[in-house]
C-alpha cells in the first residue's frame, strides 16, 4: 500500500512541505530529540531505584515505570510546541502570506500543518516509549508487569502525543504568534488547570475539572491509577474528552485561518 492510496494525492506536497519545515532548524532538531534523552534517564533512575511492583501502589504500572511518564510527559510538551511552531511560528517570522500565496488553498493548508504535526508527534512518542521499554526489560526484571496495562498505557501515550500536537497548532493559528502561545500553553497546563482542580474538588465539583484538557490526558495515560480521584474520568472517557478538545481548538484554528485576514 502507497502513502498516495491513504493519503490523498494532492495533500501529499502540503504535508511534504510542512514535515521540512519541522526540522528545518537545528534548534527544532534538538527539541525532538529532548524526550528521547529525558525518557532514557528517568526511566534508567527509576528502573534502578524502585523496589518490586505493589499491585496497590501508584502507578498502577509500577513504581519503575514512573519514569516512562516523566518522558511522556516531555513528548507532551514537545508535541504541543512543534504544533505551536508549525503555525503560530508563521505568525512570529511573517511567513504566514507567503505560505498562502504558494499553498492559496487553506483548507488543505490546515490539514497538511495538522498532519505533519501529528505525525511528528506520533513518531516522537513511539521513539521515547521504545527507549524506556528498553531500559525497563533490561534493567527492572521483576519490578513491572509486562502487561495489558503497560501496553494501555503506551497506546494512549501515542494518541495523546497527536492530541497535543493538533491542539498547539490549533492555538498558534488562534493567537497569530509563537511567544503568547507557548505562555498561554505552559501556564494553562501547569498552572491555572492544576488551580482550577483544586478549586472544583473544594466546592465538590472535581467532575467539572474531568472535563478539562490536561486532566483527559493524565486520565488518559494513567490505566485507572487515579480511579479514585474526583477530578480524573476514566481513561476511556478521557481520551474522547481529549479527541474533542482537539477538534474543537484544531477547527476554530481552520476557521480563524480560512476566514480572517493574515
Amino acid at each position: 500500500m502507497t502513502t498516495t492510496s491513504v493519503i490523498p494525492a494532492d495533500l501529499v506536497p502540503g504535508i511534504d512541505t510542512e514535515a521540512r519545515k519541522v526540522v528545518a532548524l537545528r534548534q527544532t532538531r534538538l527539541l525532538l530529540a529532548a524526550p528521547i534523552a529525558i525518557a532514557l534517564v528517568a526511566t534508567l533512575i527509576t528502573a534502578t531505584m524502585s523496589g518490586p511492583a505493589d499491585p496497590k501502589g501508584q502507578p498502577a504500572t509500577g513504581a519503575a515505570t514512573i519514569g516512562l511518564y516523566v518522558g511522556m510527559l516531555a513528548v507532551f510538551v514537545v508535541s504541543a510546541l512543534l504544533g505551536i511552531a508549525s503555525t503560530g511560528g508563521e505568525y512570529r517570522h511573517k511567513t504566514m502570506a507567503l505560505t498562502v500565496l504558494f499553498a492559496p488553498d487553506r483548507d488543505r493548508l490546515v490539514t497538511a500543518k495538522y498532519v505533519a504535526v501529528a505525525a511528528y508527534a506520533f513518531a516522537l512518542a513511539l521513539a521515547a516509549e521504545l527507549v524506556s521499554l528498553g531500559v525497563l526489560l533490561i534493567a527492572a526484571r521483576g519490578k513491572f508487569e509486562l502487561g495489558w496495562r503497560l501496553f494501555e498505557v503506551l497506546g494512549a501515550g501515542l494518541l495523546v502525543a497527536m492530541c497535543w500536537a493538533v491542539l498547539g497548532a490549533g492555538i498558534g493559528l488562534l493567537l497569530r504568534t509563537f511567544s503568547g502561545a507557548v505562555w498561554l500553553l505552559l501556564g494553562w497546563a501547569f498552572v491555572l488547570e492544576p488551580l482550577m482542580w483544586v478549586v472544583a474538588k473544594g466546592f465538590g465539583a472535581g467532575w467539572m475539572a474531568a472535563l478539562l484538557p490536561v486532566s483527559a490526558t493524565v486520565a488518559g495515560v494513567s490505566a485507572g491509577s487515579f480511579d479514585e480521584a474526583e477530578v480524573f474520568a476514566p481513561t476511556p472517557a478521557a481520551l474522547v474528552i481529549l479527541l474533542l478538545w482537539t477538534a474543537a481548538v484544531g477547527a476554530a484554528g481552520w476557521w480563524d485561518l480560512r476566514n480572517r485576514d493574515l
